[in-house]
């Protein structure tokens, strides 16, 4: 039985995710540093994270254990393992036996510049040496892909991995604090939460993404591709259906059935999430990100935008 067959009779197995996906997918992460702040905790410590919609929190242990709650689920973490909480839920990590769980943000740290301080605290006990922080994904397809990992990815890095190899990396850069540690420190980070992204989505695990299916699908796949590279492109279901090989009512029906929603709702959410990064930016007006985005008229664009997020394109443009 072809897999257009087993399709039409219901029988679709979760298909791997393949290696073209996974690149399409990860060429589109652009990361905006948030905050990296290597810690020095002895037990008994504990902190706890607030949630932060759209900021992926992540954790590298360095030396030293301890344990992260998140979403009802307690994760262990030892030296060279890796936590991210991609959905910005609030969570608390601890060692030891804490008396309390202070509010993280609020500790005294050692500011070094507005994105990159030291944090030292606890008790007596045994040292946890982490580089903790979270950073924002701008691009709306690299949202899309955060949204299809699950609450937690804790990556136990093997010594001879990529990660393991930049994780070894990190610790050597917050041990020695040498010149120019803030900008190695903030870009190792960075390198490792893609990783660390990349990790999970080549497991089997991430068959269980219905958006990284169809990006692995032969033909919604394609379809799927040319849209992510050119979102202002005039696209009709028509034009996306000849990308995929099918017919118009085929490919509507089983675009929806995979990726859970209509082909021209999904294009439409995909430029107004490029939009509203590029209008929070301030560098153009809001004509140009409506032209950027594929609208002739800036009125249309306005009604969609305000439709799709509930303000308009200037009052987001004045909020940053």
């Amino acid at each position: 039985m072809t897999w257009q067959e087993r399709w039409h009779t219901g029988d679709v197995p979760d298909e791997p995710v393949t290696v073209a996906a996974v690149a399409d997918a990860l060429r589109h992460i652009s990361i905006t540093g948030v905050f990296y702040c290597p810690s020095f905790l002895r037990a008994p410590w504990g902190g706890t994270l607030p949630a932060m919609p759209d900021c992926v929190w992540f954790h590298a242990v360095t030396s030293g254990r301890c344990r992260l709650d998140a979403e009802g689920v307690s994760y262990e973490l030892e030296p060279g393992d890796l936590a991210l909480v991609p959905h910005g839920t609030g969570h608390r990590i601890y060692a030891g036996d804490p008396d309390e769980f202070h509010n993280i943000p609020d500790l005294p740290h050692e500011h070094y510049s507005d994105n990159y301080a030291v944090l030292r605290h606890g008790g007596t006990g045994p040292l946890t040496e982490l580089v903790c922080g979270g950073l924002c994904l701008e691009h709306p397809i690299a949202r899309r892909l955060v949204d299809s990992l699950p609450p937690v990815v804790h990556v136990r890095a093997a010594r001879r991995s990529a990660l393991g190899t930049t994780l070894d990396l990190l610790a050597e850069e917050v041990e020695r604090h040498a010149v120019g540690s803030e900008a190695v420190i903030s870009r190792l980070c960075d390198i490792v939460v893609i990783q660390a992204i990349r990790s999970w989505i080549t497991s089997s695990d991430a068959a269980s993404s219905s958006w990284l299916r169809a990006m692995s699908d032969p033909q919604l796949g394609p379809a799927l591709a040319a849209l992510h590279a050119d979102p202002a492109s005039p696209w009709t279901v028509a034009k996306l259906a000849a990308r995929a090989a099918m017919s118009r009512s085929a490919f509507a029906a089983r675009f929806r059935e995979v990726v859970g929603q209509p082909v021209m709702e999904y294009l439409t959410d995909t430029r107004m999430q490029m939009a509203a990064d590029l209008l929070r930016r301030g560098e153009h007006t809001v004509a140009d990100v409506a032209t950027r985005v594929g609208y002739e008229s800036d009125a249309s664009f306005s009604r969609t935008f305000k439709r799709h997020t509930g303000v308009s394109p200037r009052q987001r443009r004045r909020a940053g």
